[in-house]
């Protein structure tokens, strides 16, 4: 059975035309502005102005491509408003106040890990030390490239067994929260690209196990952790639903599944609010 996601609430202050997501209502707004995804805690957020604009978020500014589309995100816990800002071709600024909504999160208690999984010993913290290096070089990148713009598919068939958020306790000890979605399968079962993407990583991780990194443009990433096996390797460009692995159990895991992560650089988001029903 197929996993199904969120519904996105989409908000949108004006039509245009060229956006390539799809689902967007529109009204009257100055200047012409398009935002998609849901506005709550965790969310990826891709919008698009006017040709030529400025964009910044709480006073951080954000990239905006050459056809005026941007991307923004609002991690795990963060606060209910926020500050839009734009400055229009004619050096016009307009200021949107966005308010999020705040969401509940699951505690999830699992036994029974090997203590060396949940307290690495001295030998291993040069090697995670390392992997860490490699994820952040592997997410460090601002492609121009559009893939982050197109509708997003779940990477694998099977039942959502743990959501964005929760927080984990491990042989009751309290660990940070997760910041993935899983999905449950038998080993084997293949792993696609939910979108296109380039490989960024693809190698053996100690907490992780087979992992595989595909930057999605702008910023964005998504990480497909516990692979049983991997089929690309770096600088591979895959297009939508092009296979990347094999679902596994590697890593610290207690069973098989697939944790797939969204990032926007190092900010953890939701991979479930990107798949809508129309999927």
């Amino acid at each position: 059975m197929k996993v199904r996601g969120c519904n996105a609430l989409v908000v949108t202050l004006a039509f245009l035309s060229s956006m390539l997501f799809s689902g967007a209502m529109a009204v009257a707004s100055e200047p012409s502005l398009v935002l998609n995804g849901k506005l709550t805690q965790g969310s990826l957020i891709r919008g698009q102005v006017p040709v030529g604009s400025q964009v910044s978020l709480n006073g951080q500014s954000l990239t905006v491509n050459p056809q005026g589309k941007f991307v923004m995100g609002f991690e795990r816990d963060a606060q209910a408003t926020h500050t839009l800002r734009i400055i229009a071709p004619d050096g016009k600024t307009h200021t949107q106040t966005l308010t999020i909504s705040k969401r509940e999160y699951d505690i999830q208690r699992i036994d029974g890990l090997d203590q060396k999984m949940v307290s690495p010993p001295k030998s291993v913290l040069e090697r995670i030390r390392n992997d860490s290096a490699n994820v952040a070089r592997a997410r460090s990148g601002n492609r121009n490239y559009d893939a982050v713009f197109t509708r997003f598919s779940w990477p694998a068939e099977g039942p959502i067994t743990g959501v964005y958020g929760s927080q984990r306790v491990l042989n009751g000890e309290p660990k940070r929260p997760h910041y993935g979605v899983d999905v449950g399968g038998p080993i084997g079962t293949p792993i696609v690209a939910p979108t296109s993407g380039i490989v960024t990583l693809a190698e053996d991780l100690y907490y992780s196990g087979n992992t595989v990194i595909l930057d999605h443009g702008m910023g964005v990433f998504s990480t497909f952790l516990h692979l049983d096996s991997i089929t690309v390797k770096v600088g591979e460009e895959l297009n939508k639903g092009e296979q990347l692995g094999t679902l596994g159990a590697t890593g610290r895991a207690t069973g098989p599944h697939l944790d797939w992560r969204i990032n926007l650089g190092s900010m953890r988001l939701d991979p479930q609010l990107l798949i809508t029903d129309s999927e």
